[in-house]
């Protein structure tokens, strides 16, 4: 369905990829509105976004006033989201735009109400890069599993698409990564009906840019058992 849509980027520092991912989402027919959220970028990204030519679809730019996380980024996207179906968009390029309509293609159906695009299923290519930062990403989405009884094969993917109604009436709290197991908690404990497919990936290095560290991996234990059990 042609401009069904909405396509949310969260960005911190991003000067060197932003505008070729917007240029990029902007080529997708699927695609009817870019909402970018700033979170205080310190590197000319905001100067950058604003600078940037005319965009065949409308764009709505938005800045934090100071750095508050992904999680906080994707909140305000989401509340300004008007197409019936939103795209979670990195802004550095990981994950191509490209694979929207294979993205998309089970809510379009009416299969689904969330589709994850997985790292690890298929025959995508992806980067080949760090061994421990794989297990740990194994090890969340296991946990994930066993807690909310889903089979997913990469909870942790930056790569995700949801039914607009049914993800605007979910209240989020976590500020950071600890997004990606909030959602896929509180999505299961609504019984949505999840989907996966697999996706190219084309990973960063620490020094190429990629922010999510171990920190934010114990941050994912303690937000799995508090969203799928207490909150």
């Amino acid at each position: 369905m042609k401009g069904s849509l909405s396509v949310v980027v969260p960005v911190f520092n991003e000067a060197a990829t932003v505008d070729k991912v917007i240029e990029a989402i902007g080529r997708q027919d699927l695609v009817g509105e870019i909402i970018v959220v700033d979170d205080a970028s310190s590197d000319g990204t905001w100067e950058k976004l604003q600078a940037m030519p005319l965009s065949p679809v409308p764009v709505q730019l938005r800045r934090h006033p100071r750095n508050l996380g992904k999680g906080a980024a994707l909140r305000t996207g989401f509340a300004l989201a008007t197409r019936p179906y939103v795209v979670i968009q990195d802004a550095d390029l990981e994950y191509d735009p490209a694979v929207y309509p294979h993205l998309v293609q089970p809510l379009l159906e009416g299969r689904a109400d969330v589709v994850y695009g997985s790292r690890f299923l298929g025959g995508s290519a992806h980067r080949v890069l760090y061994f421990w930062h794989r297990m740990g990403n194994g090890l969340l989405t296991l946990l994930s599993n066993m807690c909310t009884n889903l089979n997913l094969t990469d909870m942790e993917t930056g790569c995700k698409a949801f039914r607009r109604d049914l993800l605007q009436k979910i209240v989020l709290r976590e500020e950071r990564f600890g997004f990606e197991p909030e959602i896929t908690a509180k999505l299961a404990r609504r019984e949505a009906r999840f989907y996966e497919v697999g996706v190219p990936y084309a990973g960063r290095t620490y020094a190429e840019g990629k922010k999510v560290g171990w920190r934010d991996g114990f941050r994912a234990l303690w937000c799995i058992a508090k969203y799928s059990w207490w909150d």
